[in-house]
């Protein structure tokens, strides 16, 4: 069975898209830890990041700086940190994360709500950054 990302990849399901490639896309996590939380994935599904080709896993991260400099022109924020987990869904993927502290990463911490439409607003913020 697909991942959901991978759902996401095929147009099934929607996605608020900040960036997109030939070979990877990213979008605004729905359920993120701190607004403009991000995500960063492969569009050929592949379970685990570092099981990625060396090629891929390169580019992925010179895609990722390019997503993450690009939220910074946009989002106040000290950094964007980045994570990677890898347990939540059985797709490669790189969280990118604004954070102003260490807490910004705190996985354990309840997710927050935000609305469709700024979330819509913000992929459209980044993506034209």
């Amino acid at each position: 069975m697909a991942s959901i990302f991978s759902r996401i990849v095929a147009g099934e399901l929607p996605c608020h898209k900040v960036a997109e490639s030939e070979e990877f896309l990213a979008f605004l996590d729905i359920s993120p830890l701190v607004e403009g939380h991000a995500l960063v994935i492969p569009k050929q599904e592949v379970d685990y990041l570092f099981d990625l080709p060396e090629s891929t896993l390169s580019k992925i991260n010179l895609f990722a700086r390019d997503v993450a400099r690009k939220m910074r022109a946009v989002i106040d924020c000290e950094r964007i940190g980045v994570s990677v987990i890898g347990l939540e869904v059985p797709h490669a993927h790189i969280h990118l994360i604004p954070i102003n502290s260490v807490e910004d990463m705190n996985f354990s911490r309840p997710k927050l709500e935000i609305d469709h439409d700024r979330l819509a607003q913000l992929a459209k913020q980044i993506s034209e950054a």
